[in-house]
């Protein structure tokens, strides 16, 4: 076991890291938005890049942000925090930033895929870093404003300043990482945890989980609304549990039947079989496979993917939550009644 990953504080911040720097976000979605708005209510100044007329720069424009094209941003900015879609990084570098990207400039990355697997290749006199939260953009946002944070890690992939890590330890700072834990780690231990977690657990593996647990109630005769509840709706109560206090909080609060069928059963359904098959998947992102798929696969017009989300967005649990969510109007987005 290796010790645990140092703790980057506020006092590890210099306050002048971005003093008199320009900070233009590309691609204004969820984390754009939010961190593009945390550095500027931390008094750091920021502009947005994004295509005229197109949605970004609408909602960038409500928000009160100085807009210009990406490639007028980029003539103007110190540092480019390139926020938009991994797949679109390598086009968007190649094209736009590199021909107009300073000597000494910083490019930042929230997720280290396009760095690791090549689609980007950085010109030699910038920096290169990465600061990514833990968190989804909504999250950093809302704990930003009650005077909190969401744990960020960073990471330098190439430091021709000497001031990568200022500068990566400063943008934590302003998105409000330092109010949680700044972590340093590297490109390629984020980007391999970052789709393993994805894939085994919270994503592929709990959608998965889910669908076929509901499957097993249905097929054996039990009413649709009753399989959903519970193995679907109900997954979020034990999740928020979890989340808040780890198993010992979990098994303190559920009751002992619960507890019990855990401990007897929860073994035989996610047993050493399962964790081997992870390995597999592991095994698939750190030589590069997964990624080599991912990228061909959009090259050729992201055809298969589609067909595979349309078959989990057409499974019957589709129809029937949409039928019990609207009876639960707590839900945001719970709907009508357009599910009877």
């Amino acid at each position: 076991m290796t010790d645990r990953l140092r703790v980057f504080t506020k006092d590890d911040v210099d306050p002048d890291a971005l003093k008199d720097k320009t900070i233009a976000v590309i691609g204004y979605g969820a984390q754009g938005r939010a961190q593009g708005l945390n550095l500027r209510d931390s008094g750091l100044e920021v502009i947005v890049g994004a295509r005229a007329g197109g949605g970004s720069e609408q909602r960038a424009r409500a928000d009160g942000f100085h807009t210009l094209s990406v490639e007028d941003a980029a003539e103007e900015a110190d540092v480019i925090a390139m926020l938009a879609p991994d797949m679109a990084h390598g086009e968007i570098y190649e094209q736009v930033l590199r021909p107009r990207m300073k000597e000494g400039d910083t490019l930042l990355f929230g997720h280290g895929f396009s760095v690791l697997y090549g689609l980007v290749k950085p010109a030699a006199d910038i920096d290169v870093v990465m600061v990514a939260p833990k968190g989804i953009g909504q999250l950093v946002r809302r704990e930003y404003e009650k005077g909190r944070g969401v744990p960020a890690l960073f990471s330098i992939h190439q430091d021709a300043t000497g001031n990568a890590t200022k500068t990566a330890l400063g943008y934590a700072d302003g998105i409000g990482g330092t109010a949680a834990a700044i972590w340093e780690t590297t490109f390629r231990d984020e980007a391999e945890t970052d789709m393993f977690g994805e894939q085994a657990v919270l994503c592929g593996g709990v959608t998965e989980l889910f669908l076929r647990a509901y499957e097993t109630l249905v097929e054996a005769g039990y009413p649709r609304e009753l399989a959903y509840t519970e193995c679907f709706h109900e997954l979020k109560l034990v999740v928020d549990i979890l989340h808040e206090g780890g198993l010992n909080k979990m098994y303190s609060s559920i009751s002992e039947t619960a507890a019990f069928g855990d401990l007897l059963n929860g073994g035989s359904i996610i047993g050493p079989e399962v964790k081997e098959r992870m390995k597999g998947v592991l095994d698939q992102i750190r030589s590069g496979q997964f990624a080599h798929e991912w990228i061909l696969e959009n090259q050729a017009g992201k055809a298969r993917f589609e067909a595979m989300k349309a078959r989990k967005r057409d499974h019957d649990i589709e129809d029937i939550g949409q039928h019990v969510r609207s009876f639960m109007p707590w839900l945001e987005g719970g709907g009508n009644n357009s599910g009877d």
